[in-house]
């Protein structure tokens, strides 16, 4: 009760330090789970229908990697093998549309798309992503240079694809001269996954072999967007945590006067700190709990904005939550209780007449 009373006593100073607190902490979490956001489709789409992904060797992106898809017949008389298909991943302006994603697929890999309306691609023809199909009501779409026919629209979890166009892998490569930009296999036992790594490296000098899991964790894209999330995440809470103590010593300092006339009645130090310890705790956690749900509100929002087509999407870890709160609260402690342990170890009246000053 005491904090607040305190904190409605300073109305506007609260106030101050809560939309600090609450704008340090949504910095980092709308950038970092963005992010992430983008990191976790990719993988997911990666992930989904396969175990083991074939590239071509010293290819950073997947986007310039070229593999021979005839590599496909060869895989599926391996042992153990369940299935495999061919990907071409590119991006190109689309009718009206400045840039979207482009999925050139084998037939066999059609039903990872889910159909919302038409038939599966023929020769020429595609299917839209009902995010990206909202922009189009013409039953032809121009690709690059190429005219291709509208057979359907799918739907997918995965923001990258909502917001794309699946087609045959031959009209894929005639748009972007490659044969597939990389193999995914899929295994009918883990335990025989290495084994089979092992038996597709041998097939071709120029390629890489890798499972999917490892392939996540070592692609260079993956690793470039986490770093530069990280420093300007981290810069972004550094600055506001900054701001954060900064504002708190501040007020704290402002109240000296306060601190003085409670040590002349005979408050001790520890029922100063105390005080003060509950205000700042009140403060940050509302300040924080605001914050976290104002981004869970915005990340929800991302992937039904149209002009974003799905391409932005954001996912919060528990373990992020817990470092941000974590930090907001140590930093706003140490802003206001260190000040506030100085100001209660000098004498009450120097502390009055500081105050009256």
């Amino acid at each position: 009760m005491i904090a607040l009373k305190a904190l409605r006593k300073n109305l506007f100073k609260s106030l101050l330090i809560f939309l600090s607190i609450t704008i340090a902490v949504m910095a980092i979490f709308l950038i970092s789970s963005v992010s992430q956001g983008v990191i976790g489709m990719y993988s997911k789409m990666i992930k989904t229908d396969g175990d083991i992904i074939i590239t071509q060797k010293g290819i950073s992106d997947t986007f310039f990697s070229n593999v021979d898809i005839s590599l496909i017949q060869k895989i599926q008389n391996i042992e153990h093998v369940n299935s495999s298909y061919a990907m071409i991943v590119g991006a190109s302006p689309i009718g009206h549309i400045p840039i979207a994603g482009i999925y050139g697929t084998t037939p066999n890999h059609f039903s990872h798309y889910k159909l919302s309306s038409g038939e599966y691609p023929i020769e020429s023809e595609v299917i839209l992503g009902e995010n990206l199909a909202k922009q189009f009501s013409t039953k032809e779409i121009n690709i690059a240079n190429r005219k291709f026919k509208i057979s359907g629209t799918y739907k997918s979890e995965i923001g990258f694809e909502e917001g794309g166009v699946v087609m045959n892998i031959a009209d894929a490569g005639a748009l972007f001269n490659r044969s597939a930009s990389f193999i995914l296999v899929s295994s009918l036992s883990v335990d025989k996954i290495d084994e089979i790594v092992e038996k597709i490296s041998k097939f071709n000098s120029d390629i890489e072999v890798k499972t999917t899991q490892n392939f996540v964790k070592e692609y260079n894209q993956f690793k470039i967007i986490e770093n530069s999330s990280f420093v300007i995440s981290f810069l972004a809470f550094a600055m506001g945590l900054m701001g954060i103590a900064s504002v708190m010593s501040m007020i704290v300092n402002s109240r000296k006067e306060e601190f003085g006339i409670m040590r002349a009645l005979g408050k001790s130090r520890f029922f100063i700190i105390k005080n003060l310890f509950f205000e700042t705790a009140l403060m940050s956690v509302s300040a924080y709990l605001f914050a976290l749900i104002l981004s869970l509100g915005i990340l929800a929002l991302l992937p039904h904005i149209e002009m974003l087509q799905g391409y932005v999407n954001g996912t919060l870890s528990i373990s992020s939550a817990l470092y941000v709160l974590a930090s907001t609260l140590i930093m706003a402690f140490l802003g206001a209780l260190i000040p506030a342990w100085i100001a209660s170890k000098t004498d009450p009246i120097l502390l009055i007449n500081q105050g009256c000053a």
